[in-house]
């Protein structure tokens, strides 16, 4: 299995991707980087809500800014993201291994069902 460097940075992540919003900022920065006031503007929110958003984000590790002049810009932290996707990746494959193995079962049992009932 994947070795992380510890659960919390997964945790922290989980739990930024859990808002509807910071999903969607996270969506919008994987066209292009984008400044907290833009943001803020393209999802109906104040600025201060926004920068809360984006401060959950870069806690995370999900999202990380550059300030220029008076602007903070953002963009999407592939690293994090990386994880988070390797993390899901290896329990979709132990999940599906184990549906496969389901399956088997269930048709040997259907093939044993309908043998014996030749019988």
């Amino acid at each position: 299995m994947v070795q992380y460097r510890s659960n919390t940075e997964l945790d922290a992540a989980f739990a930024a991707l859990a808002d509807g919003t910071r999903r969607g900022v996270l969506e919008q920065l994987g066209r292009s980087e984008a400044s907290i006031t833009d943001l803020a503007e393209r999802f109906h929110m104040t600025l201060t809500g926004m920068r809360k958003h984006v401060g959950v984000l870069e806690s995370a590790g999900l999202v990380t800014t550059r300030k220029v002049g008076r602007v903070r810009y953002c963009r999407v932290g592939r690293q994090r993201l990386d994880e988070v996707r390797a993390w899901i990746d290896a329990y979709h494959a132990l999940w599906d291994a184990r549906f496969d193995e389901l399956d088997r079962v269930v048709e040997e049992l259907k093939r044993k069902e309908q043998q014996d009932g030749r019988e």
